[in-house]
């Protein structure tokens, strides 16, 4: 069956980064788009970045233009998220999900999703 599980959440300060992984199987990776989404606390889950099966088209959210990067390694079937100059309000837990999707990079109506994982920025 499909699985997607995030790694690389945690607690960092403001103005730090990190990078969340998430390893897929069950599913033929290069064919799908991946996508970030992330939900804090007593907020509706929200799209945050996606990127395009072939990883040549990438979209963002405004609030983490510039601070955050979507990428993809097919060949190890992961699709990562770098974070940085983070923010308390980027405090959320963060999923990442797959669409099979060979059209643009969608923002809503994903298939699958990982579990998730949290990430605490303090202040």
């Amino acid at each position: 069956q499909v699985q997607l599980v995030e790694s690389g959440g945690g607690l960092v300060q403001a103005g730090g980064s990190l990078r969340l992984s998430c390893a897929a199987s069950g599913l033929s990776f290069s064919t799908y788009a991946m996508g970030w989404f992330r939900q804090g606390p007593a907020k509706e889950r929200e799209f945050i970045a996606g990127i395009s099966w072939n990883g040549d088209r990438t979209r963002y959210t405004d609030s983490v233009k510039g601070r955050f990067t979507i990428s993809r390694d097919n060949a190890k079937n992961t699709v990562y998220l770098q974070m940085n100059t983070l923010k308390p309000e980027d405090t959320a837990v963060y999923y990442c999900a797959a669409e099979p999707s060979r059209v643009g990079v969608p923002v809503q109506g994903y298939d699958y999703w990982g579990q998730g994982t949290q990430v605490t920025v303090s202040s």
